[in-house]
């Protein structure tokens, strides 16, 4: 087998999301909270991923421990959403299609939307200065926001995305992280309100000062996915995004989905998602190496730019999810070390 290069020509990452530790939850503390990231990069660097993530800590609410804070701690925050609605509206809410995976709204746009007390800068500032490695800070996109919203305020849903997004765009604006990434978890299920839902990620995108990214998937909770859909539908959207590259479901996917990417535009790197999240097994390297070499033989050599999970890890236990992170990088590292003689695929 050849030997490692220095410097590896597909890069690992996380999607977002790790296992909260137990002793977080247990006694939540300031202190607590900066030792569970440190500890959280740290595993990460450990099992050599290229680009870290805080695990989304930054987001734990010790009220609501069991969540990951995807929406509420982003619309709380924020001027123009009163956070607790009637009875009426929730009722309104749960007959809504699309809305199954939540019992309640996290907010009703009633106002004029504006940052109010929300400070990412801060929190990528107070995640990132523990990390040794490139460190990427993750955030909710203004789609999945204001899909989740009660919309009491603006004559469209579109039109009130945007104002989302001409927050997050500006607060996107103060935050150094080598990557910053968007996430859209409705979207896949949804692909019809592509356009609207591009131009606005897009204002975000725009104001990344180094590495924009977007990360795509049709949702996870216990094992199952929220949204259901194809990626041939959304292959307009992801052609128009403004980005380095994107992070993908595609472990859990059919194999012949990966061909809809040859139609991605070759300026925009993958990201393939070579670790199922949904289930607990964790892979071989090999397992890895092989899942790389199809995705480049259907998409072409040099195609893949990032191997990740498919989504993040926060449903797993934390055993489970190191252990998936390490052979993430062994299948890459694999998978490079023998390239042009690597395993026969059948």
């Amino acid at each position: 087998m050849a030997m490692k290069a220095s410097s590896p020509s597909i890069k690992t990452t996380v999607v977002g999301s790790y296992p909260v530790p137990d002793w977080l939850i247990a006694l939540p503390s300031e202190q607590a909270l900066k030792d569970a990231t440190r500890t959280v990069i740290a595993t990460q660097e450990t099992a050599g991923l290229d680009v870290v993530c805080d695990g989304e800590l930054y987001r734990f609410d010790p009220d609501h421990p069991q969540t990951n804070g995807m929406i509420e701690y982003f619309t709380r925050p924020m001027d123009g959403i009163r956070n607790d609605a009637t009875f009426d509206e929730i009722i309104a809410y749960r007959e809504q299609a699309g809305m199954g995976f939540r019992a309640k709204p996290p907010g009703v746009a009633d106002g004029e939307i504006g940052h109010g007390t929300l400070d990412l800068p801060y929190a990528a500032m107070r995640a990132g200065r523990l990390a040794q490695n490139s460190f990427k800070f993750t955030l909710t996109g203004p789609h999945m926001l204001a899909k989740t919203l009660i919309n009491k305020r603006y004559g469209t849903v579109p039109e009130m995305t945007m104002a989302i997004a001409r927050v997050l765009a500006e607060q996107v604006g103060h935050i150094d992280a080598e990557v910053v990434q968007l996430d859209e978890a409705n979207l896949p299920g949804h692909p019809e309100e592509w356009e609207w839902a591009a131009e606005a990620i897009n204002l975000v995108l725009d104001a990344v000062k180094k590495t924009p990214a977007v990360h795509l998937c049709f949702g996870n909770y216990g094992g199952q996915s929220v949204q259901s859909g194809t990626w041939d539908k959304l292959i307009n959207y992801l052609n128009l995004l403004h980005v380095d590259h994107i992070v993908m479901e595609t472990a859990h996917r059919p194999l012949d989905e990966l061909a809809v990417f040859k139609e991605l535009r070759p300026e925009i790197g993958f990201g393939l998602g070579v670790v199922d999240i949904k289930v607990n097994k964790v892979e071989s390297a090999d397992e890895i190496a092989r899942a790389i070499e199809r995705a480049e033989q259907i998409l072409g050599a040099g195609r893949v730019t990032y191997i990740n999970p498919d989504c993040g890890f926060w449903m797993l236990p934390r055993s489970v999810a190191d252990d998936k992170i390490r052979a993430l990088v062994e299948g890459r590292d694999l998978y490079e070390g023998r390239q042009g003689s690597g395993p026969q695929v059948a």
